[in-house]
């Protein structure tokens, strides 16, 4: 999608807006590696507000506590650390999370690419925008709803690629089910290292893939980089209410270890997950993430964690989670600024609806859950694009009409242009009383760059987009996508590097047999 403005009306045949229409949905891979605000987040509690929260939190650790599954190696971390085990429930005293998080994990920290352009740098001011993560279908204009497959994952790789709106190239944007489930990270991590030069996400589903993951990433950037900078960020999920289990605790382990990046990020449906009260919700993922984050801290001090959730509401008729509901937003408010006082990188989505397809009720949930992400102030937003059916599918035009949005928060967080060509007092001087500013020098030589140009919506006359052929926003958005995927082109990439990741995978491939879990 072409990174431009939005360029006058005159002088248009019909010629001419076909190929300003195939200029504007052109791949562009250049822009900002990353987002630096130049807004002031908001906030929805205050000084009391937040502190009730937080001690909440810590009474459920310290009362109630949280289990950890499976791991013995983990329940004695917590015991000589000074917490309360019983069987696995481990109960935390008060004060002793924050104090492990706030005395080692980084406020900020770099996630390196492979192209040292792309580089993100997470915490702080700055927002990183990241495809959508997880679903198992995926969903296009004409083939519908379907099983994704490794070229649909391939193509939304080579989709947020070509996009300068998104910084990350993701982890798991859709299952590809044609592989097998013991095999098919191998694949997946590999696309990220092929297809995009941008940042990635790492495996999750078991420690070994974890470990996987760490030793691709060892043979693209050389181990000694690997040791001594982050170059994976991993999504580690509670299972919420107050549990961490053995997957998450393997691969949080695995990753942490290596000096990687993990996302500690409860997951809860409000009402079925966690109470249906915001309040309580919060404190309770509070509780969760303060966990998580400080046991990363004892497998070793200093390893990069995000503050990491998710939360929805959920249908009280029917118990379906439902999303751009208003408390969901607010919870979001709430534990974004209990990040920032804890003093760690935030994570949330992103462009969550509960939509079927690319219609209306998805683009408003999308926008909405988009637009309350950026103003709390996340730093690394997960799902913002491509998200459909509440996480079940990945949409093909969905994705193209979320990157739009993308833009949109791109030019919102670049705030207001106070130079004296922002004034423009010689403007207003040269214009002056009841004439217009079309024809005036200054407008002239903004004429490029004055406002964000949409690559979906249309705003022609009701003659000029009939013309065009009446598309609604889902026809125009197939379009994009699949010129896009035409002219998408490779990364390079060091041969003998390509060959060695390619030997790697052979070779774990060929050292088991496949399985379906």
């Amino acid at each position: 999608m072409a990174d431009r403005k939005h360029r006058g009306r005159t002088g248009r045949s019909g010629g001419g807006r076909a190929a300003k229409q195939a200029e504007r949905s052109a791949p562009v891979t250049k822009g900002v590696p990353y987002i630096t605000r130049k807004v002031p987040v908001y906030e929805v509690l205050d000084e009391e507000g937040l502190s009730l929260i937080e001690n909440n939190a810590e009474t459920i650790l310290q009362e109630i506590g949280v289990e950890f599954r499976g791991d013995a190696e983990a329940l004695q971390m917590w015991k000589t650390a000074g917490a309360d085990i019983d069987g696995e429930r481990v109960r935390i005293p008060k004060g002793l999370c924050k104090k492990l998080i706030q005395d080692s994990a980084p406020a900020e920290f770099t996630q390196h690419a492979r192209n040292p352009e792309r580089n993100v740098r997470i915490g702080g001011k700055n927002m990183v925008l990241v495809p959508a993560y997880g679903s198992p279908f995926v969903r296009d204009l004409e083939k519908g709803r379907r099983y994704a497959t490794l070229e649909d994952f391939q193509n939304f790789v080579k989709l947020a690629y070509s996009t300068p709106y998104l910084h990350h190239s993701g982890g798991t944007i859709c299952e590809p089910v044609d592989l097998p489930v013991n095999k098919r990270h191998f694949d997946m991590v590999y696309t990220h290292m092929r297809y995009s030069d941008k940042p990635f996400m790492g495996s999750v589903t078991a420690p070994e893939r974890a470990q996987d993951t760490v030793d691709m990433a060892k043979v693209l950037f050389g181990e000694e980089f690997v040791q001594n900078n982050t170059v994976i960020t991993s999504l580690i999920n509670a299972n919420s209410p107050l549990v961490w289990d053995a997957t998450m605790i393997g691969a949080l382990k695995v990753y942490a270890l290596n000096n990687q990046a993990c996302v500690v990020s409860p997951f809860c449906i409000a009402g079925a997950m966690s109470p249906v009260t915001v309040a309580a919700t919060a404190a309770q993922l509070y509780a969760e993430a303060l966990a998580g984050m400080a046991f990363a801290q004892l497998v070793r001090p200093g390893a990069p964690v995000i503050f990491g959730t998710f939360s929805s509401s959920m249908s009280m008729q029917s118990g379906a989670p439902t999303f751009g509901t208003p408390e969901p937003q607010l919870v979001l408010y709430i534990v974004a600024a209990l990040a920032r006082r804890l003093g760690v990188p935030f994570r949330s989505g992103g462009g969550l609806n509960s939509g079927k397809i690319a219609d209306a009720q998805a683009a408003y949930e999308a926008a909405n859950t988009l637009q309350h992400a950026m103003l709390a102030g996340v730093n690394f937003m997960l799902h913002t694009a491509g998200w459909l059916e509440g996480g079940l599918s990945m949409g093909y035009e969905k994705f193209i009409m979320d990157i739009d949005q993308a833009g949109m928060i791109h030019e919102f967080l670049n705030g207001v242009d106070l130079s004296e060509n922002g004034q423009a007092l010689d403007a207003i001087r040269e214009v002056g009383p009841g004439k217009h500013f079309l024809g005036c020098d200054h407008t002239r030589a903004n004429f490029e760059t004055a406002f964000f140009r949409s690559s979906v919506a249309d705003n022609n006359s009701f003659e000029q987009w009939e013309a065009d052929g009446g598309l609604d926003t889902a026809q125009r958005a197939n379009k994009i996508w699949k010129k896009m995927l035409n002219d998408y082109e490779m990364p390079p990439i060091d041969p003998a590097v390509d060959e060695a990741l390619l030997a790697f995978i052979r070779q774990r491939k060929e050292s088991f047999p496949d399985a379906n879990y």
